[in-house]
C-alpha cells in the first residue's frame, strides 16, 4: 500500500478530529490523504510500519514510505500547511524527548479535555477523496 502522505489519527477524538479538519483547510497544495487508527486502511498501514495498532494515542505520518510519529509527525505536518502554522516546524530542534514528552501529556488527557465521539468521523461526500478506505 503506497501513499506519499498520509496522516494517521485517533477516529473518536475530538482533538484529533479538529485537527484533521484543520490539515484539510490549510493543505493548500492537497497533499495529504487521511485515515482514522481504527479503520482497515489504518489498521493496514500500522501493521506495515509495524507499529502499535491498539493503542491509539500516536499522531502518525507516513510520507516517502517512512512513518513518523507523536511531535515529529504533528511538526513534519504543519511545515506544509499554508500560513504561520508552518512555523511551528521550528520546535524541531528541541529534542525529540521533551517534544514527546509534552505530546504524551497532551495524548493522555485528550479525552478528558476534548471529548470523544462514540463512532469515527464519517467524511462529507466532498471530502472523501481526501481518506482512505
Amino acid at each position: 500500500m503506497k501513499h506519499d502522505s498520509v496522516i494517521l489519527f485517533d477516529g473518536v477524538c475530538n482533538l484529533c478530529n479538529t485537527a484533521v479538519q484543520y490539515i484539510i483547510k490549510h493543505d493548500a497544495k492537497g497533499i495529504f490523504k487521511f485515515a482514522s487508527l481504527q479503520s482497515e486502511a489504518g489498521q493496514n498501514l500500522l501493521n506495515h510500519f509495524n507499529l502499535v495498532q491498539h493503542n491509539f494515542n500516536s499522531f502518525v505520518l507516513i510520507k516517502n514510505n517512512q512513518a513518523y510519529i507523536k511531535s515529529t509527525a504533528a511538526l513534519m505536518v504543519a511545515r506544509q500547511l499554508k500560513g504561520f502554522t508552518k512555523l511551528l516546524y521550528g520546535f524541531i530542534i528541541v529534542p525529540g524527548f521533551i517534544r514527546n514528552a509534552v505530546y504524551n501529556i497532551i495524548a493522555r488527557r485528550r479525552y478528558k479535555w476534548f471529548g470523544k465521539r462514540e463512532e469515527c468521523m464519517l467524511p462529507t461526500a466532498s471530502l472523501q477523496s481526501k481518506f482512505l478506505k
